[in-house]
């Protein structure tokens, strides 16, 4: 359990399209986004899931998640900001490493499916661009 593609990802072992990083925790853009925007929250200390995760490093995700929301409407010109986070293979959680989606949505416009279809890296970290200038 302790070589996920996220552990990958915080060792530099795969590229992703980082937005923020403090001792704490480390957000990303999802590669298999269901929207422009869709972006990742994972603590530094490893849990499979939210049963099982530090206190101290869900605080810091909680409260960095606003933020982030708050970035992410304002980049990108998002109507609202979808929190989701799976526990478990039967709740749909396909890697597990405990982490948060922040989902941006507009009016009118659906989601696409959860982790479908590989979004371009070069595109990615233009949208993480954008929300990074508005942190």
């Amino acid at each position: 359990m302790s070589d996920t593609i996220f552990h990958k990802i915080l060792a530099g072992e795969i590229p992703c399209a980082k937005i923020y990083e403090d001792e704490h925790l480390f957000a990303f853009m999802d590669a298999f986004p269901q929207s422009k925007g869709h972006s990742l929250i994972i603590p530094k200390i490893f849990a499979p899931d939210l049963l099982s995760a530090n206190a101290e490093s869900l605080q810091h995700i909680i409260v960095f998640s606003q933020k982030l929301a708050r970035a992410q409407k304002k980049a990108l010109a998002a109507d609202g900001i979808k929190v989701v986070q799976f526990n478990g293979a039967a709740a749909g959680q396909t890697v597990f490493y405990y982490h948060m989606h922040l989902i941006p949505v507009w009016e009118g416009k659906s989601l696409g499916a959860h982790g479908k279809g590989a979004a371009d890296i070069n595109e990615l970290r233009e949208i993480a661009t954008q929300i990074v200038a508005a942190l």
